[in-house]
């Protein structure tokens, strides 16, 4: 390890400490994080977004820059992978990596499936708190899992790594106390439920926004859980691709309409109204950005339609919060804007819940969100 290398993975650490990242209910992850640092799983080229597109940064030639892509942030993601110009794989951010193997609660010797290899470096992880032998790995693409089966092994860690798809799970050495996936799936595959024990647990990527926990039912007929958190995740190679990005269906599309809005879109930029909109909107796209003419929401359903929600800055030009109403602007087919109010609305008439609030059922027919009890608490469906 070099210093400059070490003292970016010092910094990291560091960083994850300040802002309470290390899970506190998980002791063993930090130590174990430390024993195996990120960058002996990042590839010599790693890439970067310069806010137009994704540009290779080598070790070789640029060795600070490589480091402080790889140790980037607490909340940031490395990109080891790109094709046809979009991001296929990376070093998930160190924050969601914690977070995910805290839900997790993998103990020594227990079996575990992983879905999605990636660089390596979460299994990794998995292998040397479950032991030897006792952690297989499912990647989709061939030339990811030699890479990362050569950098587990010098990393003196013993873990199974597969080529197929991950939606399958893996029937070899079923059934698992623990699986995890670290790509997002619209639906949990029922195959995963089923090579789970019951009181096994499953963690997984929903919807490239959060991650939930599921514990396997005595019968083994259903698997439940909550939402455990926000974060982004690239979805399965075999999901449909994303579609045009909003600045390309604004390009295209010219604006029709322009009304005032009711709510504040600063709120989106919580967890809790965001990923509500997205268990009513799940085709919807939402970011936000700030600038110093206010906080603005862009919307987008990856097809034909936009909008944005504008509202400025408290105080904006010598005005209190809340003077100036927030002005919704959209075009294309489908009026977003409307939309995001009325799922708006209807998330407040059931009592605002909070992300943590929601929790998910997988049956072998069905998949459904629920909020406050499994057995009580309202379904919530699109719409």
């Amino acid at each position: 390890m070099t210093p400059l290398v070490d003292a970016c993975r010092r910094r990291l650490a560091d960083d994850m400490a300040a802002r309470g990242c290390w899970p506190a209910d998980s002791p063993w992850v930090r130590p174990a994080v430390e024993a195996l640092p990120r960058h002996r799983f990042a590839p010599e080229r790693v890439w970067v977004w310069d806010g137009e597109e994704y540009l290779p940064v080598d070790r070789a030639a640029d060795p600070r820059g490589w480091a402080g892509a790889v140790y980037a942030g607490s909340y940031d993601s490395t990109v080891i992978q790109i094709t046809d110009g979009l991001p296929t794989s990376s070093l998930s951010c160190v924050s969601v990596v914690a977070d995910m193997l805290d839900s997790l609660m993998p103990e020594p010797g227990h079996r575990v499936l992983e879905l999605g290899t990636g660089a390596g470096w979460n299994a990794a992880l998995l292998g040397l708190r479950a032991g030897a032998g006792r952690v297989a790995s499912v990647e989709f693409d061939a030339g990811l899992a030699d890479a990362a089966r050569e950098r587990i092994r010098s990393a003196g860690v013993e873990v199974s790594v597969r080529v197929g798809d991950g939606t399958l799970g893996l029937r070899d050495g079923a059934p698992y106390d623990r699986v995890i996936a670290t790509y997002a799936v619209e639906e949990v595959p029922w195959a995963w439920v089923a090579q789970t024990r019951p009181g096994g647990r499953i963690v997984t990527p929903w919807g490239r926004l959060g991650h939930v926990a599921l514990t396997v039912a005595d019968d083994g007929r259903s698997a439940s859980g909550w939402v455990q958190g926000l974060g982004m995740f690239m979805p399965s190679r075999y999901a449909a691709g994303p579609g045009p990005g909003f600045h390309e269906i604004r390009a295209a599309v010219p604006p029709e309409a322009e009304s005032p809005f009711s709510r504040d879109p600063s709120a989106l930029t919580d967890g809790n109204a965001l990923f509500a909109l997205r268990v009513l909107l799940p085709d919807v796209r939402i970011t936000t950005e700030s600038g110093g003419d206010g906080v603005r929401a862009l919307l987008h359903d990856g097809r034909s339609s936009w909008a944005t929600l504008s509202a400025p800055l408290a105080g904006t030009a010598g005005r209190p919060a809340g003077a100036r109403p927030a002005v919704a602007r959209q075009g294309g087919a489908r009026r977003l804007a409307d939309e995001v109010a009325r799922a708006w609305r209807r998330w407040e008439r059931a009592g605002a819940p909070s992300l943590h609030d929601f929790g998910m059922t997988r049956t072998p027919d069905e998949q459904y969100i629920w909020s406050g009890d499994r057995e009580t608490g309202p379904r919530w469906a699109p719409g």
